[in-house]
């Protein structure tokens, strides 16, 4: 490249198009030259060898620079919240770049002999599926690739409650209407979100409930504990089952408490008092929802209630496989917009008597899990696998950026099945649960 021109050299033309001169990013070259931003500094990305940009040119978009980071190409140096804040704020959207800046990119990859070779997928990617989009048999591979990487690596991320869905960060002498209580700890604010649930549902001894997608078994072993009841978890996850039936035989929950592999829509001729149904929903899809409510509304008795505790996003998002998070973390997931769910179960039978948003605090929820892990990235990489730990890393810190901003919603529908008299039995309002 002669004697003058460095890497960063090439590459600043091209960042300054794609970032704008607002950037507060450095970034460091693998040949050790620089591109400094012009005021203050939010993080460095060092960009380790050429194959971050092979990458980026055979994988245009977010899909290349996700494969980049997982396979060390790349790394993030600094608050990975302040990274990726000040790469939202600054950088325009791909419709916004244009062909021009394309052929930029592709220019300055070729000058630096990235475009030889097309680098492999690390090997954490999704393979793609077979069989029909939400066929039991292609759920049960999405949910494996996903869930059953490793109950030890859970609990470093999500800590003792071993809960993977939003906690609420509100304390016991409070009703929210402050706001998250940041002070709280993430196993109280675990505790606080099942046993608002637990309200909702109006759990009693006696009741039997259902708890769809029982994940390690948190719900149900509150549930069974502090209110009672009996208990059947279902999931398809085989690591979470093992885990699950663990955890509550040393609650010493066995009588009452069942935990079962098995997929929701197997369940037949049996009768419950309650459903609650916690980060599941992201999994059945906009076409099956109508199959889903319809299932879950042939298990209820009459006044029975259901809890459905799900991300949204306006609008509605299905992770495709063009996208990190469709091809790395959820593949085949779908954010629905809760107008959707809403409707969905009224179509099924339910009467919906309360939607409640709690985004601002599954934000908190999630930085709590990327610092647990930071804190302990060594542990969590010789459990799985660098690349693992980078996925989740990025997916969680971006997906927090999402809630503070309100591109990601999380919302509580409750919904009660009216009897033959079109009683519910609800409470006229929300005072028995707050």
């Amino acid at each position: 490249m002669g004697n003058k021109t460095t890497v960063a050299s090439v590459l600043a033309p091209l960042a300054r198009a794609v970032l704008g001169a607002r950037s507060t990013i450095r970034f460091e070259l693998w040949d050790g030259s620089t591109i400094e931003p012009e005021g203050a500094c939010a993080g460095t990305i060092r960009i380790r060898s050429r194959d971050a940009l092979s990458h980026m040119v055979w994988a245009p978009g977010e899909l290349g620079i996700g494969r980049a980071y997982v396979s060390g190409a790349v790394d993030l140096d600094g608050d990975v919240f302040a990274i990726l804040r000040s790469l939202a704020d600054t950088a325009p959207s791909n419709a916004e770049l244009g062909a021009g800046t394309a052929w930029q990119a592709i220019g300055a990859a070729k000058r630096l002999g990235a475009l030889g070779h097309r680098p492999e997928p690390p090997p954490e990617e999704a393979r793609p599926r077979r069989g029909p989009l939400h066929s039991k048999r292609r759920d049960a591979a999405a949910i494996s690739h996903h869930y059953d990487v490793g109950n030890d690596f859970y609990r470093l991320v999500l800590g003792p409650s071993m809960t993977y869905s939003c906690a609420r960060f509100v304390a016991e002498d409070d009703d929210g209407a402050a706001g998250p209580n940041a002070a709280m700890s993430l196993e109280d604010a675990q505790r606080a979100k099942h046993d608002l649930i637990c309200r909702k549902l109006d759990l009693r001894p006696g009741m039997r409930l259902l708890d769809v997608g029982c994940g390690w078994g948190s719900m149900a072993i509150h549930a069974a504990a502090t209110y009672g009841v009996d208990v059947l978890g279902v999931t398809i996850s085989r690591a979470q089952i093992e885990q699950a039936r663990k955890r509550v035989e040393e609650a010493g929950l066995s009588s009452t408490v069942e935990i079962r592999l098995t997929d929701y829509r197997d369940l037949r001729g049996e009768q419950f008092d309650a459903i609650s149904s916690i980060g599941m929903f992201e999994h059945v899809g906009t076409k099956r929802a109508d199959t889903y409510f319809q299932t879950l509304r042939a298990l209820l008795r009459p006044r029975g209630r259901l809890l459905n505790h799900a991300i949204s996003s306006p609008g509605g998002s299905v992770m495709g496989p063009r996208s990190f998070v469709g091809r790395y973390v959820f593949p085949d997931g779908e954010l629905v917009d809760v107008g959707e769910v809403v409707l969905a179960m009224q179509r099924n039978g339910f009467e919906v008597r309360d939607v409640e948003a709690l985004r601002e605090h599954y934000a908190l929820t999630l930085r709590a899990w990327v610092a647990n892990l930071e804190s302990a990235w060594e542990q969590a990489v010789s459990l799985t696998s660098e690349g693992r730990a980078r996925i989740w890393r990025l997916y969680m810190a971006a997906s927090a950026l999402g809630f503070e901003d309100g591109g990601l919603g999380l919302h509580q529908v409750l919904g009660v099945v009216p009897d033959a008299h079109g009683h519910t039995g609800m409470p006229g309002n929300r005072r028995s649960w707050r």
